[in-house]
């Protein structure tokens, strides 16, 4: 059900790779001289772990070095000095349009199937929730980028897709998880799912969250009027839109450690987990600072019980030696296969209540997330933890203070979750990281990935297209929600 020819799938934007089965699906189907075609159910198992661990991968890679999770002790790796080869930006492309190929089959088959077997409506929101979610990872990713022609090459013949805007990409995932939200409300459950074992009120709360993300990643914009729709949402139309209430809530791909669902680092040797990196002083301070009991599940100890970082962004030749690094035991976590969670979902909230988008009080929602963000590892929150210092939400402090704290009790709860922490410091500056000595590109965060280097030849004429809208191909051009 992918590529058959890999390289231009990678260029074309999966345009050729898309095997849709809407034309003669049913001779196809009931054929007895045949196989049946695969049900809508057989791809979103594989399908989502196949993301899912690509996203591990690249938040080892990319993200916790641009955020200054980890740093590595490598002077040739410079990610962490804001250097980012050309080269990078060809993984996750590739490995965000393939799977798109299965979930777009698998809601045109299940669509294909819904008026008999009802249970396929939930399938179709199931796929409509996913590839909502994944293009969301491209776009904030790259900026403008193929959309409305993608994923039609066998289809349709069209293997160089033209590159959809911004705007009208998200414009287009909030009609998705809109969709979903209504297909998801017939509440009809199904054998097979990895996520939710079948229950379609929690991937109804899962979209919905999923489209509150996505709201406030916009809400900046005046043309797309995100407020307005936070506050139906939220507080006007509360039963018609409901997101995650709990922690039992969560999207979490939960690994194990047999084969195949295991995570991307089942088979790394220690070294190649954490064996060139350590945890940087930015994170391993803060934490410290709170006495957060995070600490214990994520980080190693320096002596008997200490837990110490490393500069970032230190000048070349001069890194320094590793200290405290990842827990081994971390490479199996269930609880790294987090695609979305309910502190995140509380820290959205209480943003969107500080600023006035909805009549929730922001303090509580704020204290609700630093506290489920812990109890989500399965650990107690320590007593007086709300009042300590850094932690404690403060009346008096500035709206700039108060989401400069939720935005920083984020970073920590988005711990290996794609990329979402460096799309929400492009998106509000937070949390403030210090900046090293070697950093180079003007000391600026890098704003987004380039093209592949194959998509600028292969595809040219489109791709210059998008430069020009763009506003070049650069890692510091800022994508459209960006802007001013």
């Amino acid at each position: 059900m992918k590529a058959f020819n890999i390289l231009t799938g990678v260029v074309l934007a999966i345009g050729l790779t898309a095997t849709s089965c809407s034309k003669n699906f049913e001779e196809i189907n009931t054929s007895p001289n045949t196989l049946p075609a695969v049900l809508p159910e057989s791809l979103i198992e594989p399908t989502l772990f196949d993301v899912v661990r690509a996203n591990q991968t690249r938040a080892l890679r990319l993200t916790h070095e641009l955020m200054q999770v980890h740093v590595t002790t490598i002077n040739s790796d410079e990610i962490h000095r804001y250097i980012i080869r050309p080269s990078e930006s060809d993984y996750m492309w590739r490995n965000w349009y393939l799977p798109l190929t299965n979930f777009r089959d698998m809601y045109d088959r299940a669509k294909f199937l819904a008026p008999s077997r009802p249970a396929y409506n939930t399938y179709m929101g199931m796929a409509r929730i996913l590839e909502a979610w994944v293009f969301s990872l491209l776009t904030d990713t790259y900026g403008d980028v193929p959309f409305s022609e993608a994923l039609k090459g066998k289809e349709e013949g069209i293997f160089q897709p033209k590159f959809d805007s911004q705007k009208g990409i998200y414009d287009s995932l909030f009609a998705r998880l809109e969709e979903a939200n209504t297909l998801l409300a017939l509440n009809n459950a199904v054998t097979v799912d990895p996520l939710f074992a079948g229950d379609a009120a929690k991937w109804r709360k899962f979209g919905n969250s999923l489209y509150l993300r996505l709201l406030m990643r916009v809400s900046q914009k005046a043309e797309m009027n995100a407020p307005a729709k936070i506050k139906e949402m939220l507080e006007t139309n509360t039963a018609k839109y409901p997101v995650m209430t709990s922690n039992a809530d969560a999207a979490v791909l939960r690994f194990t450690t047999t084969p195949p669902y295991t995570s991307a680092f089942n088979t790394y040797r220690d070294y190649d987990f954490n064996g060139d990196n350590g945890l940087t002083q930015f994170f391993i301070n803060t934490l410290n600072s709170w006495t957060d009991p995070r600490l214990t599940k994520w980080a190693t100890t320096v002596g008997v019980s200490n837990y110490e970082g490393i500069p970032s962004g230190y000048a070349p030749g001069n890194q320094p030696e590793r200290l405290s690094a990842y827990q081994p035991a971390l490479k199996n976590e269930p609880l790294l296969g987090n695609i979305l969670n309910y502190a995140e979902v509380q820290f959205l909230m209480a943003e969107a209540a500080l600023k006035g988008y909805y009549n929730g009080n922001p303090k509580t929602l704020y204290e609700n997330g630093v506290t489920n963000a812990i109890t989500f590892w399965g650990l107690t929150v320590p007593t007086d933890h709300l009042l300590k210092p850094g932690v404690a939400w403060v009346a008096t402090e500035t709206v700039a203070q108060k989401l400069e704290k939720i935005i920083t009790q984020k970073y920590f709860t988005l711990f290996f979750t794609d990329f979402q922490s460096w799309f929400e410091h492009r998106r509000t500056g937070y949390p403030v990281l210090p900046v090293g000595p070697g950093v180079q590109n003007g000391g600026e965060m890098p704003a987004r990935l380039k093209y592949p280097v194959l998509v600028q030849s292969l595809n040219r004429t489109n791709y210059d297209a998008a430069v020009a809208a763009m506003g070049g191909d650069d890692i510091n051009v800022k994508v459209w929600w960006q802007k001013n």
